[in-house]
């Protein structure tokens, strides 16, 4: 999980990697000075709902670039929740969403203007 996680973090999503802490977590720069710290679980126990959001300007500019990079979104037709073109509209806020190497469900969202 380390190599694989640290280069899909680094390389696809394009977070500056930090190293690891003495726990052996990976760290990775946010913007705004936040750090991201990767725990690793045991294979099967990644959770069935969104782990982590990124909040971007531009939602489908930001799709374009991490499909790019070799990102995979996933698509949804659920009571409540549709996508179109990967993109759903939910409340005030466009969301796509996509999963790391390890299954673990990460969120792009983008809120609407006024």
């Amino acid at each position: 999980m380390p190599e694989r996680s640290r280069t899909f973090y680094s390389d696809l999503l394009g977070l500056a990697f930090r190293g690891l802490d003495a726990d052996g977590k990976l760290l990775f720069a946010l913007a705004g000075g936040s750090t991201l710290a990767l725990i690793e679980k045991p294979p099967g126990s990644q959770a069935n709902h969104t782990a982590i959001s990124f909040e971007v300007d531009d939602i489908v500019a930001a799709i374009s670039d991490l499909q790019a990079c070799g990102v995979d979104f996933d698509d949804y037709d659920l009571p409540g929740l549709k996508t179109v073109d990967h993109v759903c509209v939910l409340g005030a806020e466009k969301a796509a969403w996509f999963k790391d190497p390890d299954g673990n469900i990460l969120c792009l969202h983008e809120p609407l203007k006024d």
